[in-house]
């Protein structure tokens, strides 16, 4: 049974409103005055819920569902039971997306962790520091040196910002995140246990020794970017390393000095990007996918997961494999190879 406690629970919606609101269309415009005030999945919906259907491997829940609105594309409509509102969408779970937003705002950005308000008497912040009205500064959290923060950013427990740090507005630092030598946007949202700013892997290697090369650059980090839970972003060497605007970064992820993302990339969870690695506007990469230093992912170009980039891949491209080439290939490729493994299985046995 779904409990959202941890949560305020939301007054009830029209769908006539949800339909307006998300851009879908009310099959049935004299149910607009039925009214929402839960959400869950179709096949373990709770009465008087919402829920979305985009698979067609939950078709058959829907015989099943007691959920009182749904949305779906049309080619499932015919399928929805009576006595069942249907919201028709082109894209039923970015709709059911923008309908959660709705309902559940707050937890479209993360909460503090005391539920303090202000700048707590229990946290450092530095006489230089620029807060501006209405930061929430935790207890335990340390502001450095002439850091800046905007107006309405959370700094969670525990959260470190290095001197000289600016932070845009509306963005939330959450507990346990260290952000040094960076610069970020607005709107931004940095999980617990990140790490942004530290030394890059940059040694002159040599038989005498490993000489360490000092780490002078910055990470820019631009406007509505998140970055899951412990992810690590190292500082440029000697020009910034740059996360795009709306990039979105899963936990885990590992990005090296100097390397620059696009706008809107996706970095799924475990991905690895060595130093002066590129990615261009709306890449993706599939989960602990890795790009080699200095080599570039072009515009809108996909690379399962589990690849190894060695490199430059064109823009739109779609790679996989280790090492990445084209999906096609390298999907031909491993249908050989089994091939070539059954055919063996068969010869041993005929011996």
């Amino acid at each position: 049974m779904q409990d959202f406690s941890f949560f305020d629970l939301p007054e009830p919606v029209s769908v006539a409103l949800i339909a307006k609101k998300t851009g879908c269309t009310l099959v049935n415009p004299s149910a607009g005055d039925t009214t929402i005030s839960a959400i869950g999945p179709i096949e373990d919906a709770p009465p008087d819920s919402l829920c979305f259907l985009d698979n067609s491997k939950y078709v058959a829940a829907l015989q099943d569902t007691r959920a009182k609105a749904v949305i779906c594309s049309k080619k499932y409509v015919d399928r929805v039971p009576d006595g069942i509102v249907v919201l028709q969408s082109a894209a039923p779970y970015r709709a059911f997306a923008e309908a959660m937003g709705m309902m559940f705002a707050g937890a479209l950005r993360p909460s503090g962790i005391t539920g303090e308000v202000g700048i707590s008497k229990g946290a450092f912040v530095h006489p230089d520091a620029n807060i501006e009205d209405g930061v929430t500064i935790e207890f335990g959290a340390v502001v450095g040196a002439g850091a800046s923060i905007g107006s309405g950013s959370l700094i969670a427990a525990n959260a470190t910002i290095g001197p000289k740090v600016q932070i845009g507005r509306n963005t939330s630092i959450m507990s346990g995140a260290t952000v040094i030598c960076s610069l970020v946007g607005n709107n931004v949202i940095i999980h617990s246990g990140v790490c942004i700013g530290q030394d890059g892997f940059g040694f002159a290697m040599g038989a005498g020794g490993h000489l360490k090369v000092p780490q002078v650059g910055r990470v820019i980090i631009q406007d509505d970017v998140e970055i899951g839970a412990n992810t690590t972003i190292d500082r440029g060497a000697i020009r910034d390393t740059i996360i795009g605007e709306g990039t979105k970064i899963d936990n885990q992820v590992v990005i090296g000095h100097n390397v620059v993302t696009g706008c809107h990339c996706v970095l799924v969870g475990q991905v690895g990007l060595a130093g002066s690695a590129t990615l261009g506007n709306y890449a993706v990469l599939g989960a602990r996918a890795g790009v080699v230093g200095h080599t570039k992912v072009g515009d809108g170009a996909q690379i399962a997961g589990n690849s190894a980039v060695a490199d430059d891949v064109p823009p739109g491209a779609i790679w996989g494999g280790v090492p990445a080439r084209p999906i096609k290939h390298w999907l031909k490729e491993l249908a050989a190879a089994r091939a070539g493994a059954r055919k063996m299985a068969k010869g041993k046995k005929s011996k």
